[in-house]
């Protein structure tokens, strides 16, 4: 199956020599003189490198051989990560690289999902939020409001955030996992 380039539009993800790719951003070009050609942004879903392309225009490009499964993070040794999916509990290992920025949440029993291509593991997708303990942070003082100011703050899975003065050790807040920010107090 292939997309022509009239197929384009943000978010649609493409293959380009046996690489999947999804499209940041594409804009349509008609000149005075010659073809029509698209311009377009791409992100690769196996590095996060960023490739700007252009196609002429109609021609066809790759759909990728996709899929998304949901998985339980289990352990790491050495680079590797490991995790069981959650149906067949079959175990897989994935390179620190191929996971980037999710490490700095990650912990034990963590619901996920793993990105294949080619039946080949490339990258996991966390939960938009989730809670962890506060492992390290200053002390709170008596006085000190939700809008009062804010502190850093070590979390059971060694991400370092901001957070509200009045947050001590101990506390579980949930954190936006995308853009590393403090949400709330969960307990």
């Amino acid at each position: 199956m292939q997309y022509s380039t009239s197929d384009f539009r943000k978010g649609l993800k493409i293959e380009i020599s046996g690489e999947p790719f999804i499209m940041v951003d594409f804009q349509h070009v008609k000149p005075g003189k010659g073809g029509a050609f698209v311009r377009t942004r791409l992100k690769s879903l196996a590095t996060g490198n960023v490739l700007d392309k252009t196609f002429r225009s109609g021609e066809k490009v790759d759909v990728p051989d996709l899929e998304q499964r949901h998985m339980t993070y289990l352990y790491k040794e050495d680079l590797n990560y490991y995790f069981m999916d959650s149906t067949s509990y079959e175990q897989i290992s994935i390179n620190k690289d191929q996971i980037g920025e999710a490490l700095e949440y990650l912990k034990d029993n963590i619901e996920i999902d793993v990105l294949f291509h080619n039946k080949v593991p490339i990258g996991v997708e966390l939960p938009l939020f989730l809670e962890l303990k506060v492992v390290e942070t200053d002390p709170g003082v008596k006085g000190n409001t939700a809008t009062g100011g804010s502190k850093p703050a070590v979390l059971e899975t060694g991400a370092t955030i901001q957070v509200p003065l009045f947050i001590n050790e101990g506390d579980i807040v949930k954190v936006n996992t995308k853009t590393g920010e403090y949400i709330e107090r969960v307990g």
